[in-house]
């Protein structure tokens, strides 16, 4: 959904106050700062690099703040992140307004929300044969960053980094990095 067609809808919810949105991944700290909502709703495709980092983060600074994804694809890649960063539910964003509006309730009464087609395609999948540090250092090539890079971002060496590369392209028996990120888009457990 488009940011201003969701915020339109929200606001027809007599029981929903929207108290702030943002075009930019980057301005979600401070407008939640500033607005103290209960729910804060993100859209999971913004182009920044940590797409839950704001997710944890939220968490940390406003404990009374919970989160909603909204989410473009139906890969278990990310529904596995979303559950790993601890967010309060993730919705498609093709879900119907009345859906939608309802998932803001359930995550505000504390429960946790999760997209029906999203968990039946997390359900379906394949077994990933990537650890989570597999997953997250590929995750990291995919997007371009170099070596020097991803060791800094996740506190290892760069060797560390190039031995999980190493050890991801003989898992998925790829030809190379470039390969090894191929087939694990097209599994759905990175982006």
């Amino acid at each position: 959904m488009v940011r201003g067609a969701l915020v339109a809808l929200l606001r027809q919810e007599a029981d929903i106050e929207v108290v702030g949105a943002v075009s930019d991944g980057r301005q979600i700290l401070a407008t939640a700062r500033t607005g103290a909502p209960h729910v804060a709703v993100i859209d999971a495709d913004l182009c920044w690099k940590d797409r839950f980092a704001a997710a944890v983060e939220l968490k940390e600074t406003l404990p009374g703040c919970d989160t909603l994804l909204l989410s473009s694809l139906a890969r278990p890649a990310t529904v596995r992140q979303a559950l790993s960063a601890g967010v309060g539910g993730l919705m498609l964003k093709t879900s119907p307004p009345e859906r939608l509006a309802d998932a803001i309730r359930r995550v505000a009464a504390g429960y946790r929300v999760f997209d029906a087609d999203l968990a039946l395609v997390a359900w379906g999948s394949t077994g990933c044969p990537l650890t989570d540090r597999e997953l997250e250092v590929l995750q990291l090539a995919a997007e371009g960053d170099e070596i020097r890079e991803i060791a800094s971002a996740l506190f290892l060496s760069p060797g560390t980094v190039r031995n999980y590369l190493t050890v991801v392209v003989s898992k998925l028996k790829a030809r190379n990095r470039i390969d090894a990120i191929r087939i694990a888009r097209k599994s759905g457990w990175i982006y």
